[in-house]
């Protein structure tokens, strides 16, 4: 049963940091390409960043520069660096893995940015 738990979110002032960690299981973590996603209220949820098995990078155009996607393969964890948090990045936070013709979500964790 693949699962996927995501921590790390919280409150935070603008200009700050958080870093966000999504532990896999029920996968075969190393060769999993792995994604971050966030839905702000009223909003359709969107990518934020992805990372292949070989640690390749994409970033949405809104975070790159400031957010940071890696993997740790021996701890089967996916993390998403953020930092110069901005009131836009308020959202929740989904880890996505698509994985022998399944669509996996964690259950989110909440970003808010106060001004």
């Amino acid at each position: 049963q693949v699962q996927l738990v995501e921590s790390g979110g919280g409150l935070v002032q603008a200009g700050g940091s958080l870093r966000l960690s999504c532990a896999a299981s029920g996968i075969i973590f190393s060769i999993t390409a792995m994604g971050w996603y966030r839905q702000a209220p009223g909003k359709q949820r969107e990518l934020v960043a992805t990372v292949t098995s070989g640690g390749r990078t994409n970033y949405a155009d809104s975070v790159k520069g400031r957010f940071a996607i890696s993997r740790d393969n021996a701890k089967g964890t996916v993390y998403l660096q953020m930092n110069s948090l901005k009131p836009e990045d308020t959202a929740v936070y989904y880890c996505n893995t698509q994985y022998y013709g399944g669509d996996y979500w964690g259950q989110g964790t909440q970003v808010t940015v106060s001004s």
